[in-house]
C-alpha cells in the first residue's frame, strides 16, 4: 500500500480555523444556527468546530448536537450481523433554524442523504448547509455538494481517504491510501 499524507500538523488546525471563520461570515452570532455532527466520525470535526467557534465568539451560544443515521442509510439491511446504532444527542429545537451538517469525508453523498432524513425527525429547518473536512470529488451517487470544504481530493474508487483524530487515533492527519500492485 502507498500512503500520501494530505494534511497534518499545524495545517490541520489552520484548516479548522479557516472553516470557522467562513461559518462566522455567514452565520454571525449563531443565534439562528445549530451544528449537527454526523456519527460516527463527523462528531470529532463538529466538536472541534464548536470549540473553536466558542474561542472566537465567547458570548455566542453555539448549539452542537450529534446525529446517528444508522437506520436511515439505504444499505442498512444488507449486512449479515445486527446493527448497533450510535447515539443521537440533540437537546435543542431545529425547527426554522439554519442547520450545519458536519462530516469528515464526503464521497458518494449517501451518508448526507441519510443524515437529512434523520434530521427531519427533529423538525424542519429553514436551511441546511454541509461542512466537510475532505471532499472526494467526482464520486457522487447523489447530487450533493458541500458549502464549506477543508480540502478537495481527486481520487479513484480503489483509494481510501483516512482521517485520524487526536481524540480517537492519537493524531490529526488525513491520508490517501492506495493499493499497490
Amino acid at each position: 500500500m502507498q500512503n500520501l499524507t494530505l494534511l497534518d500538523g499545524p495545517k490541520f488546525q489552520i484548516t479548522i480555523q479557516r472553516l470557522c471563520h467562513q461559518l462566522i461570515e455567514n452565520h454571525n452570532d449563531f443565534s439562528q444556527t445549530v451544528i449537527l455532527g454526523i456519527q460516527p466520525r463527523g462528531i470529532y470535526l463538529s466538536e472541534r468546530i464548536s470549540k473553536e467557534l466558542r474561542n472566537i465568539l465567547p458570548k455566542a451560544n453555539i448549539l452542537n448536537g450529534i446525529l446517528d443515521i444508522t437506520f436511515y442509510r439505504d444499505d442498512f439491511r444488507r449486512g449479515n450481523s445486527p446493527l448497533v446504532p450510535n447515539s443521537t444527542q440533540i437537546d435543542f429545537i431545529i425547527e426554522d433554524k439554519k442547520v450545519i451538517l458536519i462530516d469528515d469525508v464526503l464521497w458518494t453523498g449517501r451518508t448526507i442523504r441519510a443524515a437529512m432524513d434523520a434530521m427531519l425527525a427533529f423538525g424542519r429547518p429553514e436551511k441546511v448547509e454541509l461542512l466537510v473536512l475532505v471532499d472526494r470529488r467526482y464520486s457522487r451517487h447523489l447530487p450533493i455538494e458541500p458549502d464549506y470544504i477543508g480540502i478537495k481530493v481527486d481520487s479513484i474508487s480503489s483509494q481510501k481517504v483516512v482521517v485520524s483524530w487526536e481524540e480517537a487515533d492519537q493524531e490529526d492527519k488525513i491520508v490517501l491510501v492506495s493499493e499497490s500492485k
